[in-house]
């Protein structure tokens, strides 16, 4: 993508072009991370484990039956 240029509001608000967000893969109601470097701004998205799993790929099959033995079994360690 080539640079695109964005003014800073009076209030510091700054608004991402949909062509920007769109490229980075950001949505609507998306947090991102602000740091700075120097005298660069990076916005990175911060990445939640509930969208994570409900989004992202999927890796490994588990049936109900093995989720809930684990379950218990974990209980079983942490509350005897």
């Amino acid at each position: 993508m080539s640079e695109i240029k964005v003014r800073v509001s009076k209030k510091f608000t700054l608004y991402i072009p949909r062509a920007v967000a769109e490229a980075a893969g950001v949505r609507e109601g998306d947090v991102l991370r602000v740091r700075v470097e120097g005298s660069r701004i990076i916005l990175e998205p911060a990445l939640d484990p509930f969208d994570i799993a409900l989004r992202g790929p999927k890796f490994a099959r588990v049936t109900f039956e093995e989720f809930e033995r684990e379950s218990e079994e974990m209980q079983s360690e942490l509350f005897g």
